[in-house]
């Protein structure tokens, strides 16, 4: 497993038609990873998702990658790309502004489209140093938040 300082990411951009391809071949995958996210979460810590209190699953995950997919970012590994994208989420509008969901895959070699798979949202445990408690909770980012690599 690749680490961020191995890695040399292109600088965010507006998707080109292969990030466009990628993401939604996984599509469903994606949509189905929020809305377990957000269940398994709600059990033991609501405040993750919770600028996404009030809207349905079907809500929450009605996005589609070409209007939705507003930024990627990628980087080359001896197993294949690691591609970060950035998803706006239509339905969370707030105080904080428009919603967005950070994902990661991965497309590994030689194999082209086919076996692009899933690996993660960011969900972010906030923290005044890195060893403490958690002081919030936020699974769904600002704009201003930005795009960068995640182990999650």
């Amino acid at each position: 497993m690749s680490s961020s300082e191995q890695l040399n990411f292109n600088a965010p951009h507006a998707p080109q038609s292969n990030a466009i391809e990628a993401f939604n071949i996984i599509l469903s995958t994606i949509k189905q990873e929020v809305i377990k996210s957000r269940n398994d979460w709600d059990k033991h810590e609501p405040r993750m998702w919770s600028r996404a209190t009030g809207l349905s699953d079907a809500e929450l995950t009605s996005f589609s990658i070409e209007k939705d997919l507003v930024e990627v970012r990628s980087a080359a590994t001896t197993y294949g790309t690691i591609i970060l994208g950035k998803i706006r989420l239509p339905a969370v509008q707030d105080g904080a502004g428009e919603g967005f969901l950070h994902v990661r895959i991965h497309d590994p070699p030689n194999r082209g489209a086919e076996d692009i798979i899933f690996h993660s949202l960011f969900t972010d445990e906030i923290r005044d140093e890195p060893n403490s408690q958690p002081i919030g909770y936020c699974a769904i980012q600002t704009v201003e938040k930005p795009l960068r690599f995640f182990n999650e």
